[in-house]
């Protein structure tokens, strides 16, 4: 939904009357993942998919009473359907959608309140997890923040943590909750990449990294790497100290990934001892087999078990036979992106 929320200010400020449907459970070939959304107006303008053309049609005439009059309703969509023969989901899946009118036309204080703190985190990269309950009639949503707090109508124990539940296991889902379905979705912050060493791998890295949405910080204490080191894509943020004067000031979680290329064991072993015991989601290290065995031994030699030093991807990257720049850091990117999409 990020991607939507420009348009979304945008039909907000004219006072447009618009819904959204998303995709809540998939079956089979779906052609569009869970948490897909598509906002449609009152004009039946629209934008986004939750189908790639099969059944917007169908979803956009359910939608219009949604829209005009408010309330939320369950759409199915299967090749046992007629209607969804009709209009084109013949790729053996199934798939549904909740359509509703979208929260910022309610008038209702605490639907307000969800949608302001919502908007907030999606402007400003706060990660949050908003649950929908999943009802025909007027809808009702939950926004539940990393830390526990809560914003909504209905607020419970039970409720929360299946919030909590949905963001450590990054998956959008339908649960069942005191008797009642709903949809949580995880809106997560933006994943960051720490890269530790300007070096001319870093180059591509980072653009890489910027094309599939990753905040890039490059740190590097030496002064002639951070800054002389030309970026055609500027990295988020460069870094001029240790390691271990920056990551203290970061969050090491699941949405984190960490790329140590400095080449210098007195920078990259910094690095790594405040890393290895964090929860990020990757760490690999450039280096031979050679030089990698010398980095085991000096991090036992710290006090690292070899269950935690395994965590590091050495040789560093998918292994695509590399050897230029360009081509090592694309296999990087690539076993990133392979881990991250592991826990979808």
């Amino acid at each position: 939904m990020k991607d939507l929320l420009p348009l979304i200010n945008e039909w907000s400020a004219q006072n447009k009357k618009f819904g959204i449907a998303t995709v809540i459970k998939t079956w089979g070939s779906s052609p569009r993942p869970i948490g897909s959304s598509m906002i449609i107006s009152e004009e039946m303008e629209m934008a986004g998919s939750v189908s790639g053309g099969c059944v917007e049609n169908a979803v956009i005439r359910s939608a219009m009473p949604l829209i005009q009059n408010g309330g939320g309703q369950e759409l199915a969509f299967g090749v046992a359907d007629e209607e969804a023969w009709e209009v084109g989901l013949s790729c053996g899946g199934k798939m549904q959608v909740y359509a509703e009118q979208f929260m910022a036309l309610d008038t209702r204080p605490a639907e307000r309140a969800v949608w302001e703190a919502f908007k907030d985190c999606l402007q400003n990269n706060k990660a949050c997890v908003l649950l929908t309950r999943l009802q025909e009639g007027d809808s009702q949503h939950l926004l539940v923040y990393p830390d526990r707090r809560a914003i909504g109508q209905q607020i419970s124990t039970p409720l929360i943590e299946a919030g909590l539940l949905a963001y450590a296991e990054r998956k959008n889902q339908v649960v069942e909750i005191e008797g009642l379905n709903y949809f949580v979705q995880v809106f997560p912050r933006r994943s960051q990449l720490l890269i530790i060493g300007a070096a001319h791998i870093t180059v591509d890295l980072v653009g890489l990294a910027k094309m599939h949405d990753f905040e890039t910080i490059v740190i590097d204490p030496r002064g002639v790497f951070a800054n002389k080191t030309q970026f055609p894509i500027a990295p988020d943020k460069i870094i001029e100290k240790y390691p271990a004067e920056v990551l203290p000031n970061y969050t090491l979680d699941a949405y984190t990934y960490a790329v140590v290329l400095s080449h210098d064991p007195k920078i990259d072993d910094n690095a790594l001892q405040l890393l290895l015991p964090s929860e990020v989601a990757y760490i690999g290290a450039l280096g031979s087999k050679r030089t990698h065995a010398k980095r085991v031994a000096r991090l036992e030699e710290a006090g690292f078990s070899s269950a935690i030093i395994d965590r590091i991807h050495s040789p560093i990257g998918m292994n695509i036979n590399a050897k230029t720049p360009k081509e090592i850091a694309m296999s990087i990117m690539g076993e990133i992106i392979l881990v991250k999409n592991k826990y979808r």
